[in-house]
């Protein structure tokens, strides 16, 4: 029994410019969602979900804009060379992108927020994410990366690579797609969380048995105002948001 991240949900006032930004961004294709409020922008071709690969991006349509407050949820996305690095953040900026200053410094990525503001790094090359695609990692801030490890390590179908005081770094056991990372911050919680994993059972798992067993994990229920819904919204024990979603 495990699941899997399958999409980084983004919250967004217009999911169809966002996921357009995304979808260039990445050089992937969109897919609108039967609701009419929902994005998927996954790789390039046929859509083919769960991705056996990618980790997807899902942009849903919400009311409220998004605060000032820093996202503790952001996607690093990965370069090849410094060529590549520097025409990819001329092309986003070209996209709409504008610079993002969360305290980072001097540093040898480009920090940027999508047209609502939503924070992400370009990476400069990197050996550890010359395969991942063009998304490197899901970077979550946290507190305490080793409890982290120990929730998510248990929870998921991946592979946990690393885990010190400063981080904790989990992959797909089959060694494909973006790292999964828990960045030690200062940051706590303040507002609700504007990106969020959702997760999917693996074939022949029983979605409510993966839910009890999320609970037992430290996992605690989460009112969003979600009614009745095929899905399951969930806090890990540092009260990330993320989504348990129904095989289809």
């Amino acid at each position: 029994m495990a699941l899997r991240p399958v999409q980084v949900n983004i919250k967004a006032l217009d999911h169809s410019a966002v996921g357009r930004f995304w979808a260039e961004a990445l050089g992937w294709s969109v897919h609108s969602g039967g609701s009419g409020v929902t994005t998927c922008v996954g790789p390039a071709g046929g859509l083919v979900w769960p991705d056996p690969v990618a980790v997807c991006v899902d942009v849903v349509a919400v009311p409220e804009r998004k605060t000032a407050t820093k996202n503790r949820v952001h996607l690093d996305l990965a370069t090849t060379s410094a060529a590549h690095q520097a025409e990819l953040v001329t092309r986003l900026r070209a996209l709409g992108a504008t610079p993002a200053h969360v305290g980072q410094g001097d540093v040898p990525w480009t920090v940027l927020a999508d047209p609502e503001g939503n924070e992400f790094c370009v990476l400069e090359p990197r050996e550890t994410y010359r395969d991942t695609g063009p998304i490197a990692a899901v970077v979550v801030d946290c507190a305490d990366p080793r409890a982290m490890a120990r929730f998510w390590d248990e929870a998921l179908d991946w592979t946990l690579h690393e885990v010190t005081d400063d981080q904790a770094v989990l992959r797909s056991a089959k060694g494909v797609g973006p790292y999964l990372e828990f960045l030690r911050t200062p940051d706590v919680k303040t507002v609700p969380d504007r990106v969020h994993l959702d997760l999917l059972p693996c074939p022949g798992d029983d979605k409510a048995a993966e839910v009890a067993r999320l609970r037992a994990l430290g996992a605690t229920d989460l009112d969003l105002g979600q009614g009745d819904v095929p899905w399951t919204c969930l806090a890990d024990p540092e009260d990330h948001e993320f989504r348990v979603l129904a095989p289809s």
